[in-house]
C-alpha cells in the first residue's frame, strides 16, 4: 500500500515553504501539525491547528483524523523540527543511547510505512535543506539532513514527489511560460519571487528534486510557490480527482 498524495517540500529557512499553504481548498478540511515550538502560521487561516510537542503524538494523531471525513489534507511543518524534538526527548535523555538511536530511525520508518503510507489524506512534510559535503564525490549535496542511519538512507527516498521552495531573481524566470507562474506588479518591483522548483536543471543536479514522470513539463520547473496547484497536478495525474 502507498500513498499517491505523498509531497515533500524542502527549502532553506525563509523560503515560503509554510506560506506557501496560504491557497488551500476548503482550510477546515486541513490539519497542520506545528512542529516548531508553536510558531504561527505567517497568515490568517482556519486550518484544525495542533501544537505537536512530543513526536508520540504524531501517530495517534493519524488515527484519530483518518475516521473524520471532514479532513482531507495533514500537513506536518516541519520534518526536521519533529525528529529534533524526538532527538531531544528521547535520544538525548536516554540510558542506553545506541538502543535510543535505533528507535529514532525506527520512528520515522513507522510513520512512514504504517500511518503515512495507508493515509486517505493529502500528506504533506515541509522540512529544512542543508548543504551537506558528499564526501564520496566531493561535491556539496542539498538534502533534509537528519540524524543517524536516516540522513545515510536519505529522508527523500520516502517520496515520490519532491519540490524545493526558492526565493528565485526574476532573470532565472524569463524562459518559464507556464500558466503556473505569474509574476506580480510587487514582485517586478522587488525583482525576484518566491517559488517551487519541480524539476532539476543543470544547475541544480546536486538537489534532490524529484517527481512522477512526465508530471511536470520543462515550462514548469519553476511555478508559483502554491501547493493547491500541486495537488491540483497530482490529482489529475493519478486520476483520482
Amino acid at each position: 500500500m502507498s500513498n499517491k498524495n505523498l509531497v515533500l517540500i524542502g527549502g532553506k529557512s525563509a523560503a515560503g515553504k509554510t506560506a506557501s499553504l496560504r491557497n488551500l481548498k476548503d482550510p477546515e478540511g486541513v490539519v497542520y501539525l506545528a512542529c516548531e515550538a508553536g510558531k504561527e502560521l505567517p497568515f490568517a487561516a482556519k486550518f484544525k491547528v495542533i501544537t505537536v510537542t512530543n513526536p508520540l503524538q504524531v501517530p495517534g494523531i493519524f488515527q484519530k483524523i483518518e475516521g473524520l471525513e471532514k479532513y482531507h489534507t495533514i500537513i506536518i511543518d516541519s520534518l526536521t523540527y519533529l525528529m529534533d524534538q524526538y532527538e531531544s526527548q528521547h535520544v538525548l535523555t536516554a540510558t542506553n543511547g545506541m538502543k535510543a538511536w535505533g528507535d529514532y530511525a525506527q520512528y520515522l520508518k513507522n510513520l512512514m510505512q504504517t500511518q503515512v503510507a495507508s493515509s486517505r489524506l493529502n500528506v504533506i512534510f515541509l522540512a529544512h535543506t542543508s548543504d551537506v559535503l558528499n564526501e564520496g564525490e566531493m561535491v556539496m549535496e542539498t538534502m533534509v539532513k537528519v540524524k543517524g542511519s536516516l540522513m545515510n538512507q536519505g529522508i527523500e527516498s520516502w517520496f515520490n514527489n519532491v519540490i524545493t521552495a526558492k526565493k528565485v531573481i526574476l532573470k532565472e524566470l524569463e524562459d518559464q511560460d507556464s500558466p503556473l507562474l505569474n509574476i506580480t506588479e510587487e514582485e517586478e518591483s522587488l525583482g525576484f519571487k518566491y517559488v517551487y522548483q519541480t524539476r532539476l536543471t543543470k544547475k541544480t543536479i546536486n538537489e534532490r528534486i524529484r517527481g512522477p514522470l512526465g508530471m511536470w513539463s520543462t515550462s514548469e520547473i519553476f511555478i508559483d510557490n502554491d501547493l493547491q496547484n500541486v495537488l491540483d497536478k497530482l490529482h489529475h495525474y493519478y486520476d483520482v480527482s
